[in-house]
């Protein structure tokens, strides 16, 4: 009888052990978002290299895709945060000197980004802010053009003009805040700004150097284990 029941109170404990809640964002602990992101570039570019129009400027359209992200706490407010996403596709279009042609291609991009946070109050703390610091790498490919830019430099349809993006490294910064829900379920919004330069150039033989700038609206629903 005896053995019988500290058997059960054996694997009582045991249940009640696995079923305790883990302290949310506490040392330690892991957490997956998922949600979705927006990217909005804040583009200052340079004129396209000769032969050219002067004063022919590029801009960069916003993007939505869907995102998440892991994270992992090194103590109770230092976390390791790696943000994810499918890539994202931008439409290039004409500024400047030619800024009524619209659109004159587009790139894929996909930023690989990796961020240092410090995490604000306590663990079980309700509304936690935070801000981070990281870097982040910007592959850009599939870039593709339109008839418009091949008109633009001179190109015809049987030899189209086409057109590369260097990927490059940038910083970046972010703010934001996360919202507890519940022991593991929480909702993080965050704002982020990439400072990035690049080049584009065109199988003619120009190039253009342009600052894209990123600034990244992140919503995401989270868990944490």
């Amino acid at each position: 009888m005896m053995t019988s029941m500290t058997k059960k109170a054996a694997w009582l404990v045991l249940l009640c052990g696995l079923a305790a809640p883990v302290m949310a964002q506490e040392a330690g602990s892991w957490s997956l978002r998922f949600g979705g992101s927006k990217i909005m570039p804040q583009v200052k570019s340079g004129d396209l290299s000769a032969p050219s129009l002067a004063g022919t400027k590029i801009d960069v359209r916003d993007a939505s895709q869907v995102g998440g992200g892991i994270t992992y706490m090194l103590t109770d407010h230092v976390a390791i945060d790696l943000p994810l996403s499918l890539p994202f596709e931008h439409d290039v279009v004409g500024d400047g000197a030619i800024s009524g042609v619209g659109r004159i291609g587009s790139v894929k991009a996909l930023p690989i980004t990796l961020m240092a946070q410090y995490r604000f109050l306590e663990p079980k703390a309700t509304f936690r802010p935070y801000v981070g610091a990281g870097l982040t790498y910007a592959k850009f490919y599939k870039a593709r053009t339109t008839a418009v830019l091949t008109a633009l430099t001179g190109g015809t349809p049987s030899n189209p003009t086409t057109m590369n993006v260097d990927s490059e490294l940038g910083y970046t910064a972010q703010v934001g805040v996360i919202v507890r829900l519940a022991d593991r379920w929480s909702f993080d919004a965050t704002v982020l700004k990439t400072l990035l330069k690049t080049k584009g150039q065109l199988s003619t033989g120009q190039s253009i150097d342009f600052r894209i700038d990123p600034l990244t609206v992140c919503l995401g629903v989270g868990y944490t284990f």
